[in-house]
């Protein structure tokens, strides 16, 4: 059985009205700004094929994140609250990793993937925050900052699995759609695949901070010192913004 794919019980309860709507694929089902920002997506032809790939591939395989979850960072981050976007790749692939938010991890899983472990020292170093017990970043979506992977699923333990399957032209839109936003916003893009983004975005009100990738293979070519937390409340503050609280805490055994 398909788990409930991106529609929950109003589905069921609607059921005539998505026959009669049977051509629409709009998997979101989002409720806040983001569904006037992407409505047009959910009607083109490109956003018809993915759906019908990711339900195909959720009724076969083990896919994360959860259904239920794959927009968590749309519902977290509305368009109008974005202050800071920081742009993954591909969704973790192992099991209860994934929840909808790049980087971020469920908070009872307690091995922090290495790119978070990194993430966290640049934050040790740049502002002082201590390294705390867990990978969970919600803290950090509901302040505003948009936790976007250019992937919004994956098969597990085969990374890049539902690359080329239209979620690059969908997390392009929301890109699109971020960068026409008329006021203060800060682009944090780690390794060339967030750094590709970077011709479209033009508005001069927004400021994009670069490095490589924080993955062990990279974080010493560039990450660690990068700075970008405190350039990023620097900027934000300079703009009459209120800064990002970096500091995830600890989550009590």
């Amino acid at each position: 059985m398909v788990p409930c794919l991106f529609m929950c019980s109003t589905a069921r309860e609607n059921g005539e009205r998505l026959r009669k709507r049977k051509e629409d694929t709009d998997m979101a089902m989002l409720a806040n700004d983001w569904a006037q920002a992407l409505d047009s997506e959910f009607h083109k032809p490109y956003y018809k094929n993915l759906y019908l790939f990711v339900r195909e591939e959720y009724s076969k395989r083990v896919v994360y994140p959860p259904a239920d979850d794959i927009f968590n960072a749309f519902h977290f981050t509305p368009l109008s609250k974005v202050k800071v976007l920081l742009l993954g790749q591909d969704p973790y692939h192992n099991e209860h990793q994934a929840h909808g938010m790049s980087f971020s991890v469920l908070p009872d899983q307690r091995e922090i993937p290495p790119s978070l472990q990194n993430i966290y020292q640049e934050l040790h170093d740049d502002l002082g925050c201590y390294i705390p017990n867990n990978g969970y970043l919600q803290k950090w979506a509901d302040q505003g900052v948009l936790l976007l992977n250019t992937v919004l699923t994956v098969r597990a333990h085969q990374a890049n699995s539902h690359q080329g399957k239209g979620w690059e032209e969908f997390t392009d839109a929301v890109i699109r759609a971020v960068n026409e936003q008329d006021r203060p916003i800060v682009y944090l893009l780690w390794g060339r695949p967030a750094q590709s983004k970077i011709p479209m975005l033009t508005n001069p009100k927004h400021l994009i901070l670069k490095a490589p990738h924080p993955s062990p293979l990279s974080a010493y070519r560039g990450f660690f010192g990068c700075k970008h937390f405190s350039q990023c409340n620097d900027f934000l503050k300079a703009n009459g913004v209120e800064p990002i609280d970096w500091q995830i805490e600890n989550i009590n055994e």
